[in-house]
């Protein structure tokens, strides 16, 4: 059984989303603020378990769901994230997925858009921990910039670049496939099951954080946005697509 910690301050929401959930059959615990956040995982690490999903709400007493997210990832916790906020500008994704969300929901929500989200961030969570030890430690090298499946960690011009897991899937997608046009709806099937796409903000915020991390000092960029059609992965674009 799952087990997800759902994290927001509004008791009623929490309430609901909390049978909600159990419904579907996952096992659920409930915190109303960050530090309570923050306390729950540790709990569950000291009880020798980790969640397999937090749901964390942007706004919140004590300390903000995004800096749980940041203390998260800090201490190299890749439980993934969901987090469920009112801001929804491109600014707002870039600066949760930077602090290390895995995708994002905006207030109000369907919930059955919760509820595939959920599925689709625990169906990529236990694929990643089902993964075999030979697969995880490969490395792909492309254009100067080398990627560490295992640890999620790309290398650039001897600096290390921490990724979060959706960072890495996507620099993994794209650097399979260099100097070639990879369309939007290419990249949004691979990184989401049909059916679970968040919006094509979501991408955009993903591109452009991926981009910023691994810019090279007086190197030309490597991801490229071919207008209206998706990305080109490269030093250069050789040919137009």
């Amino acid at each position: 059984m799952s087990q997800i910690l759902l994290v927001d301050d509004e008791v009623e929401l929490t309430d609901a989303l909390g049978r909600l959930l159990k419904r579907e059959g996952y096992s659920v615990d409930v915190a109303n603020d960050g530090e309570a956040a923050l306390l729950a995982v540790q709990q569950k690490i000291d009880q020798g378990q980790l969640y397999d999903l937090l749901i964390l709400d942007w706004m919140l007493p004590k300390l903000s769901g995004i800096e749980v997210c940041q203390e998260l990832r800090s201490q190299s916790q890749l439980t993934p994230v969901l987090f469920l906020t009112a801001k929804d500008t491109l600014d707002d994704r870039v600066q949760g997925l930077d602090a290390g969300a895995d995708d994002y929901l905006v207030k109000p929500f369907e919930l059955r858009e919760l509820l595939a989200r959920v599925r689709a961030l625990l169906r990529r969570s236990e694929q990643f921990s089902q993964t075999s030890p030979e697969a995880l430690f490969q490395r792909i090298q492309m254009e100067g910039l080398e990627l560490d499946l295992e640890s999620q960690i790309a290398y650039c011009q001897g600096q290390a670049i921490t990724l979060s897991e959706k960072e890495s899937q996507l620099l993994t997608y794209l650097m399979q496939h260099p100097h070639q046009l990879l369309t939007h709806d290419q990249i949004y099937q691979h990184l989401w099951p049909s059916g679970d796409q968040p919006s094509s903000n979501v991408l955009a915020a993903q591109i452009r954080l991926l981009r910023r991390k691994i810019a090279a000092k007086n190197s030309p960029p490597l991801i490229h946005t071919i207008y209206g059609k998706g990305y080109w992965f490269g030093a250069k674009v050789e040919a137009e697509p």
